[in-house]
């Protein structure tokens, strides 16, 4: 479960979902690799401000849900996932390496997505309505603009 991280200035609650499809989505994934994925997954929580709340595993592809500190971009937390889990698995499971040909674990593109601790949109948009006395709704726009 999430939990709120106190650091010296700010208190947050950020996760975020992201998807990493392997390379050529070549169904790598067996028990050997989802062993050391996960261990490499608990190695990075020890070392760096990000935690893991659920790691999924298909055939093709892994759903993380992390959290993390705002110290970290989405960027800075995906390229740290993907070369150290890369790195480690073709270490460990040499038989990966071979299936992709000796190319890259990981497909270039991946999901990511912001997951709201305290529900949706609209439920955190009526508590903030209930806060203050008179609120006022200053804007909201709910249609996508086209560039």
């Amino acid at each position: 479960m999430s939990e709120y991280i106190h650091k010296s200035h700010n208190v947050s609650v950020l996760l975020y979902h992201l998807v990493f499809p392997a390379k050529y989505r070549r169904a790598v994934f067996d028990e050997s690799v989802d062993e050391v994925l996960c261990e490499v997954c608990l190695e990075i929580e020890k070392r760096y401000e990000v935690k893991f709340i659920e790691i999924g595993v298909d055939k093709d592809h892994v759903h993380f849900l992390v959290q993390s500190v705002p110290t970290y971009s989405v960027t800075k937390i995906v390229k740290m996932l993907k070369s150290l889990t890369a790195r480690e698995v073709f270490k460990r499971c040499p038989q990966v390496k071979k299936q992709l040909w000796g190319g890259e674990f990981w497909s270039d593109g991946y999901f990511a997505s912001t997951v709201g601790k305290h529900g949706d949109e609209r439920m955190i948009a009526r508590y903030v309505q209930k806060q203050g006395d008179a609120y006022l709704k200053l804007h909201r726009d709910e249609q996508l603009a086209l560039f």
